[in-house]
């Protein structure tokens, strides 16, 4: 696919979500480390000088396109939690959180790559307008937590965000990073119990840091 220089907004931001497909595909493929700019402007259909029309680095597209998958996300958790009562059964508030993470795939793709590796290589810039996104955006989640656990209010909720986001990090890179010698060894009945479960194992960690957060 060749693309003409863009001479609309339309046009533009139809070259931006190739850009984004091209590098989604790869990132999820590859891993981050082994995916280069240039190779996401080859699988995209353009040549590097005509990426840097539209981002400056790889860095840059990935935290576009995680801002946006984090943004669809916030929307999806932020109107479930609406839905929960005033101090909601710990199990019914796992259920919720885990349910609205396993409905954004991608969202989860990415996240263990925001961890591991994306934050040390992106510039003071970058990295200053995604975590001002963030910052808003778990600001009113940690409100909407507060609302339906009262005691777990200001750092607390920011606590229970924090340590979620590390476990759902943790949790999806085991399970989707599985080779065919791993799920050989699962199979065998000595370890079939410490195959990696995401729902399960995410649900339980929820659990245990909400109940914790309100022993405190």
């Amino acid at each position: 696919m060749n693309w003409q220089r863009a001479r609309t907004d339309e046009k533009k931001n139809e070259r931006k979500e190739a850009i984004y497909d091209a590098a989604l595909a790869l990132f999820k493929e590859k891993g981050y480390e082994k995916v280069s700019f240039n190779k996401i402007a080859s699988e995209a259909g353009f040549t590097k000088s005509n990426m840097y029309r539209y981002f400056s680095s790889k860095e840059e597209i990935f935290l576009n396109i995680f801002a946006s998958l984090f943004e669809a996300w916030f929307e999806d958790i932020s109107q479930r939690l609406k839905k929960l009562n005033q101090d909601v059964e710990v199990e019914l508030f796992a259920e919720n959180w885990v349910a609205s993470n396993m409905s954004h795939p991608q969202f989860l793709d990415l996240t263990p790559i925001l961890f591991l590796s994306l934050e040390s290589n992106s510039s003071y810039e970058q990295l200053l307008e995604f975590k001002q996104l963030s910052m808003n955006l778990l600001y009113q989640l940690a409100i909407e937590i507060a609302r339906v656990y009262p005691n777990i209010q200001g750092e607390k909720a920011f606590q229970f965000l924090t340590l979620s986001f590390a476990a759902t990090a943790n949790y999806w890179a085991a399970e989707s990073h599985q080779n065919e010698a791993l799920n050989k060894i699962y199979q065998l009945e000595p370890f079939k119990e410490l195959k990696p479960n995401f729902e399960k194992s995410l649900k339980a960690s929820v659990e245990v840091i909400i109940k914790g957060l309100q022993a405190v």
